[in-house]
């Protein structure tokens, strides 16, 4: 049952290019956006099509395949885990939430 606690999986479109950071130790880190899409009827009967937005992070060798391979438009499926974290922009407190990915698989061509 612990393989299940704060556990995400996703499938969606990357929003656009990766951004791509390399470390001082050459550690790369990536962040991109994906967005998946519910299509549901709502009580009047008409048809809804929403579109989450989720920030996307990853690190190592699984940022390296998304900077060699993901590109904005690309089908993908990740699987990671939520996380919070906040910071201090000119004085002002900022909070982000994410999703850290453990592995990327690439659906489209």
């Amino acid at each position: 049952m612990n393989a299940m606690k704060n556990r995400v999986q996703l499938i969606g479109n990357v929003g656009s290019d990766p951004e791509i950071k390399t470390l001082e130790n050459g550690r790369k880190l990536a962040h991109v956006t994906i967005a998946t899409n519910d299509k549901y009827t709502n009580d009047k009967g008409e048809k809804v099509e929403q579109t989450e937005w989720h920030r996307v992070t990853a690190w190592g060798k699984t940022a390296e395949i998304i900077e060699k391979y993901v590109v904005k438009g690309k089908e993908v499926a990740i699987e990671g885990k939520l996380t919070h974290r906040s910071y201090d922009k000119n004085g002002e407190k900022r909070y982000v939430t994410e999703v850290v990915v453990n592995e990327i698989l690439l659906l489209s061509k």
